[in-house]
């Protein structure tokens, strides 16, 4: 039988948890519409059912909130990353396995993706330097993996095949997401397949 001395505060701890993703929900799609300067508390609260002094509850302003989206995100990368390449059986899986990971992050996350292009710079130093830190990290795992695929390819040139085919999977959710000329939106599987196709072919050709 539940403890009911215990089972009030889980409850609550919950419900502290969900409201803090809802902000940062409310966040990565706010920032990215109208970028980080364009939004205020009020703005976050509203978008997530609360007043703008309630969010002072989660976070110590708006700076904290753009520290704890960007950062978590990066986190979420690295260690996603980290777990594709310990449980690949091989190195050619591991990089496949890593591809795929990425497609589905980006095709999941377009908005927080622009608000890292445009609003890096907004951070505090802490939290640029914790991001900044956490990608370089993110960048070589992919490095690692490349390295023992191309034999004797020397670390930059890889490193530069790897940021190319981030930059070609984290651009294409925007432009994904509008129709085309004729009114069409390709679904995101089959987005999802091209970039995953493109991406192998630029990672895996000849060094």
């Amino acid at each position: 039988m539940p403890d009911a001395v215990n089972d009030p505060p889980t409850r609550r701890s919950r419900a502290k948890a969900d409201r803090r993703d809802a902000l940062l929900k409310a966040a990565a799609e706010l920032f990215a519409e109208r970028g980080f300067n364009g939004v205020s508390l009020e703005d976050l609260g509203a978008a997530a059912g609360v007043s703008g002094p309630a969010v002072y509850r989660h976070f110590a302003g708006k700076q904290a909130v753009l520290g704890a989206l960007l950062v978590g995100v990066s986190e979420h990368l690295l260690a996603g990353g980290e777990s594709v390449v310990a449980h690949a059986a091989a190195d050619g899986e591991a990089l496949l396995g890593l591809v795929r990971f990425h497609v589905d992050f980006a095709l999941s996350n377009p908005d927080v993706i622009r608000v890292q292009d445009r609003d890096l710079t907004s951070l505090t130093d802490a939290d640029h330097v914790a991001v900044r830190s956490l990608q370089r990290t993110y960048v070589e795992l992919w490095v690692q993996v490349l390295s023992r695929l191309h034999p004797g390819a020397d670390a930059a040139s890889l490193r530069i095949r790897a940021h190319a085919v981030f930059g070609l999977i984290n651009s294409t959710p925007h432009s994904a997401r509008a129709p085309g000329p004729d009114a069409t939106r390709l679904s995101r599987t089959k987005v999802g397949a091209i970039l995953e196709q493109l991406a192998g072919a630029a990672l895996l050709a000849p060094a």
